[in-house]
């Protein structure tokens, strides 16, 4: 059997259209191209199975330890999909952290913690390379990890008054390809549900469905959008939608479709919708976003969602970590397109990517 062709830098360049020396210069960290070049050089580096000269010849580097920050909600069973969707996630970014040689430590930061803004004991007691704070975490706790000058890489959340490294879906990408196939279908007065007070996340959904609403030249009716709550309890969230849904009844306002910041949200509208008397999706369309298996059950109710892609979101995660973006001071986001998925049974909707 012929043994693989080594993948050269002359390789990558062919494949980006750019010169080996642009290749040479961004794999190496030296100045002369910018962050964004450096960025798709080693992504396409990684892709094609690049080894650099001599590095079988380094130390194994199995001792570095990456302490990965994991707040108690994201893993709560009481919120038994999103456990399943972030349980896969977590797993996918362990096996990524091993793959490149290194040691993954999960440490679950509880309610406790984070109110106290207590570091765990392992920050101190273990010698690690760096930190990837994981899902959504408040953002004093954020700050605090920050502020201690470890190599830091937020995934699937950040914030902007942070200039932290990031790795997140293509959240607004996403949302206005969700939108623009409403509009396609038909629906000209769409509601948005989605805490854009709580997480950039649901903020930079809300703006893709501003944006794709505007380019339509559709009204956006204030009264028909719920963007605050108070935090992610379930109870609490679906008492404040069957509220918010009572209200639009009342006064004969309710929307032909709404688009929903996650599918979590979706389905507890759904759930809502369907105790008032409301059949979905054949009187009312909601529209998802992360691609939970429960969503996208065909007797879910959903309309469509956007897939999130999980595995590249932590592969760039460790990307920008072992690449030396978690030490830098600078606000780089690694934003990871998804798949819009129809999930309900109606004829004439096609599977669709997007990118960014």
């Amino acid at each position: 059997m012929a043994r693989p062709k080594k993948v050269s830098m002359q390789d990558i360049a062919d494949q980006l259209g750019i010169s080996k020396n642009a290749v040479s210069l961004a794999l190496s960290g030296k100045s002369g191209v910018s962050e964004q070049v450096r960025l798709i050089v080693r992504h396409k580096a990684e892709e094609m199975g690049y080894v650099p000269p001599g590095a079988a010849a380094k130390p194994e580097a199995s001792s570095r330890n990456i302490l990965l920050l994991v707040p108690e909600r994201v893993v709560s069973h009481e919120d038994s999909e999103h456990f399943r969707f972030f349980h896969d996630m977590l797993w996918i970014l362990e096996e990524t952290v091993r793959a490149h040689g290194c040691s993954a430590v999960i440490v679950r930061i509880d309610r406790r913690m984070e109110e106290r803004l207590e570091l765990p004991s392992l920050y101190g007691e273990l010698e690690h390379i760096g930190i990837i704070l994981f899902g959504i975490i408040a953002k004093p706790y954020a700050h605090m990890v920050w502020e201690t000058g470890v190599p830091l890489v937020m995934l699937d959340s950040y914030y902007r008054d942070m200039n932290c490294a990031a790795a997140v879906s293509a959240n607004t990408e996403g949302a206005e390809s969700v939108v623009r196939l409403l509009i396609e279908r038909g629906h000209r007065k769409i509601g948005f549900i989605g805490p854009a007070n709580l997480t950039t996340s649901h903020e930079e959904r809300w703006f893709g469905y501003w944006r794709a609403m505007r380019e339509a030249g559709l009204p956006i009716e204030e009264r028909i959008t719920l963007l605050e709550a108070d935090d992610f309890d379930e109870v609490k969230n679906e008492q404040q939608i069957g509220a918010f849904l009572a209200r639009l009844v009342a006064t004969d306002a309710l929307p032909t479709a709404f688009f929903c910041g996650n599918d979590r949200i979706a389905l507890l509208l759904i759930r809502r919708l369907r105790a008032i008397g409301i059949s979905v999706p054949e009187q009312i369309k909601v529209a998802g976003f992360d691609g939970l298996e429960q969503a996208c059950a065909p007797d879910s109710g959903l309309y469509v969602t956007i897939r999130a892609d999980k595995k590249r979101m932590c592969r760039s995660a460790v990307r920008l970590l072992l690449d030396g973006y978690g030490e830098k001071r600078h606000a780089v986001r690694w934003t990871t397109a998804g798949q819009l998925i129809p999930v309900s049974n109606e004829a004439g909707i096609d599977v669709r990517n997007f990118t960014v």
